[in-house]
């Protein structure tokens, strides 16, 4: 019987999906035969002098390896999630991590040249290989037998190094990149290594509960990016905590934690739990959240399009309560419900407008970055704000009752009802048969979005209402596309299936209509969305931040290795694979 280590054999491409582990910030890619290694860090202190991290150039480059005529050879990848080979006609290399900053190269018996470039300021060569300073700092070592060691500054921050080696077996070069005065230089054995990197991943999967056949291969890629898209603590990096893209988008945003600690849940309660925990921890004397976190500080305030401050959709009372559902850990409730609360009060006391409803002033804090519901200017009174937070109310009501706070419970309650009577009073619109978005809480902002159906959600609608957001959701020309749900209708003149907010499929949005089509009693219909939602992440062998809703392509710019799209793709298999169980009668 195959194991998911084996299944996943090759899924890691090199040229497109890195090796990458667990906690560490390292990339390694191979292009045209040669390899590369990036850093997953942001360096915004530095970024005058080394660039925006996504066109910075890699900290070790054009590493190939040499023949015996000194021309690089071909290298064919041959990879798994826990190491990473490349075979070629000296033998085989392979990649292994020991640590987060911390890789082995096994080496194949032989001679065999290796030549790159350095990104470092100063650097000496040793006995065992050379250490290098910079923006990080760099160290080779090696325990075969150098032939060959030269380190040549070629600019004012770069080095050339090559260094030829005949190596015995199981002799290896260790690559220690770190930011720490410190380096790494002990060699450990090559094969307790290996193993106990394949032990590391054997039981992050063996740990995930199974699903059916149909979507075993994609969920345990999906798992990949799960484990590989946790960074290490760092400064405001206060917990292990799952980035977005760490090609793409490397930092926390808020409400992709939500999702994130959604997969966590089913295999590590701490690690769930340690998502919301990093957003909390930075949370505000005024109660608000961050917008997003970096290493070396916080997003909550940003000047364009307009100054405001800038943060993410309420979703965490939601998420807290779910992690709990599947725990059992009351005290983790205990823990965040004072915070939650405060989270809570500040978008009544900052964003309520005199509707009585509450607005976004910042297109950023809807995590719709660039929908047209902001086309028309800031603020906005959404439909999904006012349902979030009616949600929210709800989640405290049920989290206060767990805890022992059942006058607190029922004021909740009652919050979360009026904030549904208030959406109808104020934002049904009869003709339009939806929740309309109010540009300066007045005039409804000209475009038709999922966002104007989500109220459905709050399973307070009359039934009349009901049906007619469902005819809009269901309409094919509007909504029920072949890889629905588009974040604009298909048929309205802004719809862009290229463009991120005004077009794409975003699987968190559908995961958000499953379960409030589960809540009004049409299982059916979630049933089916669900189905179609994971069928859709099956389309590429990756797996993207947003998809065309007509043909299913990744978008140009949809980042890849994308997290909470594998963490929505894991908790809808488990879903998908425990409804049938029970249409079975198992």
């Amino acid at each position: 019987m195959t194991t998911a280590l084996e299944r996943l054999h090759n899924r890691i491409d090199l040229a497109n999906v890195p090796f990458t582990d667990r906690g560490t910030r390292l990339l390694l890619f191979l292009r045209d035969n040669e390899i590369s290694i990036r850093l997953a860090e942001r360096w915004a202190k530095w970024e005058r002098q080394v660039g925006h991290y996504r066109q910075r150039p890699p900290i070790v480059e054009r590493l190939v390896i040499l023949n015996e005529d000194d021309q690089p050879v071909t290298l064919t990848p041959d990879t798994y999630p826990h190491a990473a080979g490349l075979t070629c006609p000296l033998g085989r290399f392979e990649w292994i991590y020991v640590d987060a900053e911390t890789l082995l190269l096994r080496l194949p018996e032989g001679r065999s040249t290796l030549r790159c470039v350095i990104h470092a300021e100063k650097g000496q060569t040793d006995r065992r290989g050379a250490r290098l300073h910079g923006k990080r700092n760099i160290a080779y070592t090696t325990d075969a037998r150098i032939e060959a060691n030269l380190l040549t500054q070629i600019s004012d921050d770069m080095f050339e190094m090559k260094l030829t080696v005949r190596a015995g077996a199981g002799q290896s070069l260790l690559l220690n990149i770190t930011p720490r005065l410190a380096f790494n230089r002990a060699i450990p054995n090559g094969e307790v290594t290996y193993e106990q990197a394949r032990q590391r991943w054997q039981a992050w999967f063996d740990a995930a509960p199974p699903v059916l056949d149909e979507y075993r291969d994609q969920y345990e890629y999906a798992w990949w990016v799960m484990r590989v898209g946790l960074l290490s603590t760092r400064y405001f990096f206060t917990r292990e905590a799952c980035v977005p893209s760490k090609i793409h988008y490397v930092g926390v945003w808020h409400w992709d934690q939500f999702f994130h600690a959604l997969a966590y849940r089913h295999v590590d309660t701490r690690l769930a739990e340690d998502q919301i925990r990093i957003v909390l921890d930075h949370q505000r004397e005024d109660g608000m959240l961050p917008d997003a976190i970096h290493d070396e500080g916080l997003v909550t305030r940003l000047s364009v399009p307009v100054e405001e401050d800038v943060t993410k959709p309420p979703l965490a009372a939601w998420t807290a309560l779910k992690l709990y559902e599947k725990s059992g850990d009351l005290d983790f409730l205990q823990e965040v419900y004072e915070p939650l609360v405060r989270w809570h009060n500040w978008w009544l006391n900052h964003s309520r407008n005199n509707t009585g409803l509450c607005e976004y002033r910042h297109p950023f804090s809807s995590g719709l970055d660039d929908s047209p519901l902001w086309d028309e200017g800031m603020p906005v009174v959404s439909p999904d704000l006012n349902t979030y937070l009616c949600l929210a109310a709800e989640s405290l009501s049920k989290i206060a009752e767990i805890i022992g706070l059942p006058d607190e419970a029922e004021s909740w309650r009652q919050e979360a009802d009026a904030t549904a009577q208030r959406m109808v009073t104020v934002l049904w619109d009869e003709l339009a048969g939806c929740f309309q978005a109010l540009h300066l809480g007045q005039k409804a902002v000209n475009v038709m979005t999922p966002f104007h159906l989500l109220p459905l959600w709050t399973g307070r609608l009359n039934k009349a209402m009901t049906r007619r957001l469902l005819a809009h959701l269901q309409n094919p020309e509007t909504f029920w596309s072949e890889w629905p749900i588009p974040t604009v209708a298909l048929n309205d003149p802004k719809f862009d299936p290229k463009q991120m907010w005004r077009g794409p499929t975003w699987v968190n949005i559908n995961y958000l209509f499953i379960e409030a089509l589960a809540r009004i009693g049409r299982e059916d219909l979630a049933a089916e969305l669900r189905r179609k939602t994971l069928k859709l992440i099956q389309q590429h062998p990756d797996i993207y931040e947003y998809y065309d809703p007509v043909t299913a392509d990744h978008p140009p710019k949809a980042a890849p290795v994308f997290g909470w799209t594998s963490a929505v793709y894991i908790d809808l298999a488990i879903q998908e694979t425990e409804a049938r169980a029970r249409q079975n009668g198992a």
